[in-house]
């Protein structure tokens, strides 16, 4: 049976999904879009007795990023984001930071990440898909052995990420998801940043995205 242990956390005003996975053996963890409530996330490690080594951004806009300073106070964490995303992260007008009443807030990853990298963190490889459209240096992290995605705002059930904010671009997030994930196993989890899970298997069949490629 696998140690691969995965919690979704929804927070934040526009109900970003933040993921906690851990190991249940080790206990070692990694935060994948700390969304905005830190002080919540870090209270749920210490209910679930795991502790974080690492964030994980699958991009830089405030609702995904906002915690990741709390995350880090309180745990040795390295922050992971893609190499195209470091501009983003540095620029509160570019994140959208100091919007719907948060702070402006910049941060800088410690690692830049990018297409084909394969991180080792808490027992697992985590394959770095890089999924442009969103915004420019969006990612996806991919858990070949758990049959499992992390997909941000690139693709969501039936759906797939606005490309009408800073960096944004439509063809790119079409090309990503067809090119990039659509590809992966059909029986693939896919957990994106907002909304319910789903499948590659049925993200080929109708998911916009798909259907938009396919005309």
């Amino acid at each position: 049976m696998s140690d691969f242990r995965i919690q979704t956390y929804v927070l934040g005003g526009v109900s970003t999904n933040c993921y906690l996975i851990f190991h249940d053996g080790t206990r070692e963890a990694v935060v994948v879009d700390p969304a905005d409530n830190g002080a919540y996330v870090l209270n749920k490690c210490r209910e679930l007795g795991v502790h974080p080594t690492a964030v994980l951004l699958t991009h830089g806009h405030f609702d995904h990023i906002l915690a990741v300073k709390d995350i880090c106070r309180a745990f040795p964490c390295k922050v992971y984001a893609g190499r195209e995303e470091d501009r983003l992260l540095q620029d509160a007008s570019l994140n959208l930071s100091g919007s719907m009443g948060t702070e402006q807030t910049v941060i800088e990853a410690d690692v830049l990440v990018k297409d084909g990298d394969v991180l080792s963190l808490v027992g697992f490889s985590w394959k770095v898909l890089e999924t442009p459209g969103h915004t420019a240096g969006s990612v996806c992290y991919y858990v070949e052995s758990e049959d499992v995605l992390l997909s941000g705002d690139t693709l969501f059930a039936d759906s797939l990420g606005r490309t009408d904010l800073p960096t944004g671009d439509l063809q790119a997030i079409v090309r990503s998801i067809t090119e990039k994930l659509l590809t992966l196993p059909e029986d693939t989890m896919v957990y994106p940043g907002h909304g319910e899970v789903t499948t590659i298997g049925h993200e080929k069949r109708y998911n916009p995205a798909a259907v938009y490629r396919r005309k």
